[in-house]
């Protein structure tokens, strides 16, 4: 799948790998990275690519939810919410990578929340772009 017309495009400049520093080109990222202990690092204050994915991933599948809401003429509650987790972990040539969203859409009845997400997974960058290649587990909390 091509992209007809990139419509933004996030640039960031990252030095130390994990155990270093991120930063965006227009300058509102700017984090430090370090490895979790569970991974063999020391554990220090910064973040990892796993929990930035998790954010971005969340972030991104709860712009995908108000579009497709909004198509539907369906209000989504002011509180609606995504817990995102991310797994890591070795794979037959490597390490993978495993996604849980669990959205939480208050006030909505359960069937029409449901038929919410499996369209906004239908729509969302981050749904397409791992279509096929990583496990992602949907529910509705």
């Amino acid at each position: 799948m091509s992209i007809e017309t990139i419509a933004y495009r996030a640039e960031a400049h990252v030095t130390g790998g994990r155990e270093g520093q991120a930063k965006s080109s227009d300058g509102a990222l700017d984090v430090t990275l370090s490895t979790p202990k569970k991974l063999g690092g020391a554990g220090g204050q910064g973040t990892n690519p796993e929990q930035l994915f998790a954010a971005g991933y969340a972030a991104c599948f709860l712009g995908a939810l108000k579009h497709v809401a909004s198509q539907e003429k369906v209000t989504l509650p002011k509180d609606a919410s995504i817990d995102a987790a991310v797994g890591i972990g070795a794979v037959e040539i490597g390490f993978g990578i495993e996604v849980e969203l669990k959205v939480s859409l208050p006030g909505l009845a359960r069937e029409e929340a449901e038929s919410l997400v499996e369209k906004a997974h239908t729509v969302c960058p981050y749904s397409n772009a791992t279509r096929g290649n990583i496990d992602v587990t949907l529910s509705v909390v």
